[in-house]
């Protein structure tokens, strides 16, 4: 089994602005710096629905730390099964922004989520987290499904391969159809 890199882009926490009264607020923020990905799972958020069923965790739970409630070097951009799975526990997390992920976490061809034998903290997460359920490597599978095509569809442009540009078509409207029917259903 090869292990892939946990994720490709890591989050930053880049808002300079002045502090917020409703934490809510920061959610383009937030969307921007994540871009558009779940801090934990590094899930796009179009596969939930967008950013409206996406939800901002406090790292440190706001009901235990009331004074970072609005903080923004507290807020994570989360899919919300991680968020509610997360809940107000304080337990051994990895913040998003300051750790690197790839260190703790590793994927398989297939895109399920490990935790790294030599990190605690990955180890606990996994677990309380539920960083094993299948729907995060069905969409790390999606996403990279998505990338391929964009660079399979660069390459068939420039070539005359009349049957790699059929099937690309084929591949491209069956995957698009897939899109619109989650869309419609939404």
């Amino acid at each position: 089994m090869s292990e892939l890199p946990f994720r490709e882009v890591p989050p930053k926490r880049s808002y300079a602005g002045k502090k917020l009264s409703d934490y809510r607020r920061y959610k383009d923020f937030l969307v921007q710096d994540f871009e558009n990905r779940c801090g934990y799972t590094y899930c796009l958020d179009f596969w939930f629905g967008g950013k409206s069923n996406f939800q901002i965790d406090h790292f440190k739970p706001k009901s235990k730390f009331p004074d970072l409630e609005t903080d923004y070097n507290n807020l994570v951009y989360s899919c919300s099964f991680v968020n509610r799975a997360k809940s107000d526990d304080v337990g051994s997390y990895l913040d998003p922004v300051n750790e690197d992920y790839n260190t703790h976490f590793y994927r398989d061809e297939l895109g399920n989520i490990y935790p790294r034998a030599e990190s605690e903290a990955a180890r606990y997460m996994y677990i309380r987290l539920k960083l094993y359920l299948k729907r995060h490597s069905i969409i790390w599978m999606l996403d990279q499904l998505e990338q391929r095509m964009f660079i399979l569809q660069e390459l068939i442009e420039h070539s005359q391969n009349e049957l790699a540009k059929a099937l690309l078509v084929e591949i491209t409207m069956r995957y698009n159809n897939y899109k619109r029917h989650l869309r419609a259903i939404q």
